[in-house]
Formats: C-alpha cells, sequence, structure tokens
C-alpha cells in the first residue's frame, strides 16, 4: 500500500537499503530456497533444452542454437559439461516414439519444464511475504502452469533477441578489425555488454512483475531488475572463472555435470533472491507497496 510518509528515493539511500536488503535476505534462508530451486532445475533441464531449443530452433536453425548454447554452457560450466549437455539434448532430440507416446511425451516434457519456473514463484511469493489462496486449488496450479510455460516462452523469445544482437556485434567487430580503429573494437564491447544487461534486465523485471502471486508497480521492478542483472552478469563471470580454476566437477566423476548444474543454479538463484529482496525493500520502503494479487493474501492475513 502506499505510504504518504515514505521516504523519496535517492542515491544516498541506497547504501542503506542494500544493508537492509541483505540483512533480510539472509534472515529467510536463501540458501536453502536456491537448492530447492536447483534440484527441480536439473529434473526440468531435459525438458526445458528440448522446448528452447525447437522453439528458437524455428527461426534460427536447430543445429545453429544447440552450437549457441553449447557455447554459453562451455563458458559458464566448462567444455565438459557443455558437451554432456549437448549430448543430452541431441538424444532427446533423436528418439523415435510412437504417436501415443509422443502425445504423453509433450505432456511429461510441458510439465517438467515448468517445473523450475514454478517453484522460484514460490520462492519469490514467500520473500515478498505472499501465499497463494487456498480456497483458488485446481484452478490456481493450471492458471501457474500455463505462466510458467508462458515465461518459458518468453526466455525463448528473449534468447532469440540475444543471439541475433551477437551475431551482429560479432560481424561489426570483425569489419572494425579489419578495417576502423582499436578503439571502436572495445567501444563494440562494451555496447555488447550493455544489450546484455538490457536483456537479462527486461527477462527479470518479467519475473519480478508476472510471476509472483502479487500486484507491483514498475519503478521498483525497474531498479531491482537492472541491479539483479549487474549481479547475475558479475556473478557469472565470477563463477566461470571459478569452475575453470578450481575444477570442483572433477572431484564426482560421471557426475561432475550434474554438481556444476547445482552449483550453478543455486548460486544464480542467490542473486535473483537478493534482487527480489532488494524489490520488495524498494517498493516498501518509498511507498510504492507489494499486493497480493486475487489468487493469494498477505502471510500475516487469514486465509
Amino acid at each position: 500500500m502506499d505510504n504518504d510518509n515514505s521516504e523519496r528515493f535517492s542515491f544516498k539511500a541506497l547504501p542503506s537499503l542494500i544493508v537492509e536488503t541483505y540483512k533480510s535476505w539472509l534472515s529467510k534462508d536463501p540458501f536453502r530456497s536456491s537448492a530447492v530451486v536447483a534440484y527441480y532445475a536439473i529434473l526440468s533441464l531435459p525438458a526445458l533444452l528440448v522446448i528452447i531449443v525447437n522453439l528458437v530452433g524455428a527461426v534460427w536453425g536447430t543445429e545453429i542454437v544447440q552450437g549457441k548454447l553449447t557455447e554459453e554452457f562451455s563458458m559458464a560450466l566448462g567444455s565438459d559439461a557443455a558437451t554432456s549437455i549437448q549430448a543430452m539434448i541431441e538424444e532427446t532430440q533423436s528418439a523415435e516414439k510412437s504417436t501415443l507416446s509422443s502425445i504423453i511425451g509433450i505432456g511429461i516434457l510441458l510439465f517438467a519444464a515448468t517445473g523450475v519456473v514454478y517453484h522460484l514463484k514460490i520462492s519469490l511469493n514467500a520473500i515478498w511475504k505472499i501465499k497463494s489462496d487456498p480456497e483458488a486449488k485446481i484452478k490456481k496450479v493450471i492458471i501457474d502452469r500455463v505462466l510458467s510455460f508462458a515465461f518459458i516462452l518468453a526466455i525463448g523469445f528473449l534468447l532469440l533477441i540475444s543471439f541475433i544482437v551477437t551475431a551482429a556485434i560479432s560481424i561489426l567487430n570483425d569489419f572494425i578489425r579489419e578495417v576502423l580503429p582499436d578503439v571502436l573494437l572495445y567501444a563494440a564491447y562494451t555496447i555488447d555488454f550493455l544489450i546484455s544487461i538490457a536483456i537479462i534486465s527486461v527477462l527479470f523485471g518479467l519475473m519480478f512483475k508476472y510471476l509472483p502471486d502479487a500486484k507491483v508497480k514498475w519503478p521498483p521492478v525497474k531498479i531491482g531488475a537492472i541491479l539483479t542483472a549487474l549481479l547475475f552478469v558479475l556473478g557469472k563471470s565470477a563463477l566461470g572463472y571459478y569452475f575453470g580454476l578450481a575444477e570442483p566437477g572433477s572431484t564426482y566423476g560421471a557426475a561432475g555435470t550434474i554438481v556444476l548444474i547445482l552449483l550453478w543454479v543455486s548460486y544464480s538463484c542467490l542473486i535473483l533472491f537478493f534482487g527480489a529482496e532488494f524489490t520488495y525493500n524498494y517498493a516498501e520502503r518509498f511507498g510504492h507497496g507489494i499486493k497480493p494479487n486475487s489468487r493469494a493474501v498477505k502471510e500475516n492475513e487469514p486465509c
């Protein structure tokens, strides 16, 4: 609820807001919540990848998309893990099935792929002190699953845009390297970085705005999404460097890829939950407020 006595945002308030966010984030046991989402991410990964590859591949070409994804996984998790994930995609794509088993498989695929998004929603609700209205029951479960699939489509669309932009900048970089001064090459890299931040910010903004069972205004969503995107990009680079240096998955042998994915998703969720906590504190402190929607109630309200 808007608060007439609320502060007006200024950058001077940012340090205290971040300290407040860190304390409240830590008090909600984000490590446990991240581990839960990481577990469901492992179960959802094959289905999620198949949907993304086919969705984006319909425009870009499935082989090109698989190659791009393998490149991204290689940078994030290492070449061995990327090769294992690529084999997982190819095995699922090449499987021959009857019509009935294909229909059943599609249903299982959709249910599994939406699992990780559904549990992200539950975690965000908890951070924003919202709980589902038990009277909604089956209707709400169906709505949540449909919404989760819509987010997968949004991820696919943003991924397609990212691939197109990356390809365009790569072509531009080749041209600059051959014809123009080196200083313009650094400018192109900077543009690439800023566009990446913008695309990831849009994804986090959509998550904060539409995924939880909440009504929240755009100002805190925008600020929280940009902060989360910056932390995510920096964290991804740091984690990629750590994986390349320490090779934590090598200790686990054949299960190394699973362990790396669990670590990467857990770490990413910690950043996401910090951003969600920041968005909540920003909204509450500066008078925007976060209210439950028609399918939920506040934690301290009776159902």
